[in-house]
């Protein structure tokens, strides 16, 4: 009887966990040290627009849209051209391995 709480109890928990949005935490050094190797920093920022938007501003701009991290994945690791100015350029793919880019992309709409 005792277990069949327990495990009632555990599963309302992690329904409540899942239900609230509570995820895995973001591995905040290592979306900086991709950012920086793959020379993301040199258009974006986290909370400025410099050449490119910031990511607070994209974060902004997608939050509690369905789709978001495949959109920011796929902006990411395919070929891609964005309007900077009036000049169209190639968007940078991001050289990573796929946990690597889940994690950014998971830090990119945290901020």
């Amino acid at each position: 009887m005792k277990t069949k709480a327990l495990l009632s109890g555990v599963v309302l928990l992690v329904s409540a966990l899942v239900a609230t949005g509570v995820q895995a935490a973001v591995d905040d050094k290592g979306a900086k040290n991709l950012l920086n190797e793959n020379g993301c920093l040199n258009c974006h920022d986290v909370s400025k627009t410099k050449t490119a938007r910031s990511y607070k501003k994209i974060a902004a701009e997608l939050k509690g849209k369905a789709g978001a991290e495949a959109s920011i994945t796929k902006h990411l690791t395919q070929p891609s051209t964005v309007k900077l100015g009036e000049d169209m350029i190639d968007h940078p793919q991001v050289e990573a391995d796929s946990a690597q880019v889940k994690n950014l992309v998971k830090w990119i709409l945290s901020r």
